[in-house]
């Protein structure tokens, strides 16, 4: 690991550092040992980004079938933290890259830090502390009030305080949004439009609805506007805006149906121009950074920032502290540079010596799921066509081998299909061209990703 500690020195704030001349020495001399942890489409991304960084040799834990097509896979668990150090050792592993969110909450990164022999590997994400902005609603609330950003008006309750929340809910309008204060999968946030339903909901869910993460519940007012999603790159002192991306969390055309993780994203988004982006980094990515240093917080990784523009303003729903997914499938195609450059700078406290850039292409992606998902869905069913896929990249999100070492189903949302072009409308069109030619039993699809955008900015 001390090579990589003599190409990135910690004290790279001085102005005597050549960073090209390390770029130089980084690209000649050193193979760059690099582990993505999970196994979606998020990670599927990061991994075929990461791949194309000079020197590096990616692996992937535990993976899927399409990471197995960019790097190699690790059958490690992300949660277990002791094969995965031991695999970081064994292969001289120069940089972690964490990608969902339980692992971070679970406390990886205070793990890599509390041992000796793993302290020198760069690893990007926060401590168990600063991972608490995601791993706890009720914490990011009370994060954000103290800081001055702008959120919702809200109420945290316990079973203890049900009366109180009734109260809340009874002063607010419809519709009401209540938020489980843990992980819950995606799954603890319900917007309500009944106030009967919703307190009814709020009683259920300090029940045991979403197990120990709704024993606390965060009863919000609804704000009203557009969603995006904001992705910065942090080493705790300087950042980097990444493409900002909006996604399609209906399962059906309209965003109608069922919420899921996510159907499609667009990046960049028309209403996301730079007059908004300067009232984020003023209003929202600057108090957090300073409110994170603050409470001593040592935070190097990815903030996602859950916006509501409201007229032109904008307004955090959550952090996350990882990227996103189905986001992180559009953004990547837009970063232009050496992404594990990036990384590594962040992880030592360099992020503002190295170039960074974005496409001014358009990404539109489309994600093919289930039959039935996001309720009960059939696994296993064979899959054809990603071969075909040349005008775009197949993002694997829930897939694997067979016995017979055939590509198959393995989860609720399966691959995710992004294309470019010189407008959303272009994107589209070549994406959906593409989605056709991938096939598995009972296989669906949004037809809609991105059509409300060309009709806020006139394409149709």
């Amino acid at each position: 690991m001390a090579k990589i500690i003599v190409m990135y020195p910690t004290d790279c704030s001085k102005e005597t550092v050549d960073w090209k001349q390390i770029q130089g020495q980084h690209i000649t001399d050193v193979v760059r040992n690099i582990l993505v942890l999970g196994s979606g489409g998020r990670e599927h991304a990061l991994a075929w980004k990461l791949a194309q960084s000079t020197g590096a040799k990616v692996y992937v834990a535990p993976g899927n079938a399409g990471t197995a097509e960019v790097g190699v896979n690790v059958n490690i668990k992300v949660g277990d933290f002791e094969k995965i150090a031991e695999f970081c050792l064994e292969k001289e592993i120069s940089l972690v890259v964490v990608g969902p969110e339980q692992p971070l909450v679970d406390g990886i990164v205070d793990y890599f830090k509390a041992d000796e022999k793993l302290r020198d590997i760069c690893i990007i994400g926060p401590d168990s502390r600063g991972a608490q902005l995601e791993g706890s609603k009720a914490f990011a609330k009370v994060f954000m009030e103290k800081n001055g950003i702008p959120t919702a008006r809200c109420l945290t309750v316990n079973k203890d305080r049900l009366n109180e929340g009734i109260a809340f809910l009874r002063s607010l309008k419809a519709p009401y949004v209540l938020k489980a204060d843990g992980l819950a999968a995606g799954k603890g946030v319900l917007i309500i439009d009944s106030l009967e339903e919703a307190e009814r909901e709020l009683g259920n869910m300090l029940e045991g609805k979403f197990g120990a993460a709704s024993a606390t519940v965060v009863i919000e007012e609804f704000l009203k506007g557009i969603e995006v999603s904001v992705f910065v790159l942090t080493d705790g002192e300087h950042y980097v805006l990444l493409p900002e991306a909006k996604d399609y969390k209906r399962i059906g055309d309209g965003d109608t149906g069922l919420n899921t993780g996510g159907m499609g994203a667009v990046s960049p988004v028309p209403f996301c121009t730079e007059d908004f982006l300067q009232k984020v980094e003023k209003r929202i990515v600057e108090p957090t950074l300073k409110g994170l240093k603050e409470a001593q917080i040592d935070y190097k990784g990815f903030i996602f920032l859950g916006l509501m523009n409201c007229g032109g303003d904008p307004y955090v729903i959550e952090y996350n502290v990882r990227m996103g997914d189905p986001e992180t499938e559009a953004v990547m195609t837009r970063i232009e540079g050496d992404f594990a450059d990036m990384l590594y700078a962040c992880a030592v406290g360099c992020l503002d010596k190295v170039h960074y850039a974005k496409s001014e292409k358009t990404a539109v992606t489309v994600m093919l799921v289930s039959g039935g998902y996001p309720e009960a869905y059939e696994k296993g069913k064979v899959m054809t066509g990603m071969d075909q896929v040349n005008h775009g990249v197949a993002f694997h999100a829930g897939t694997s081998f067979n016995a017979e070492g055939q590509v198959v189903t393995s989860g609720g949302r399966v691959i995710a299909v992004t294309a470019q072009g010189d407008s959303i409308e272009e994107a589209r069109n070549i994406a959906y061209a593409e989605v056709k030619k991938i096939t598995f039993d009972g296989e669906n699809h949004r037809s809609d990703i991105g059509l409300d955008l060309m009709k806020l900015t006139g394409e149709c």
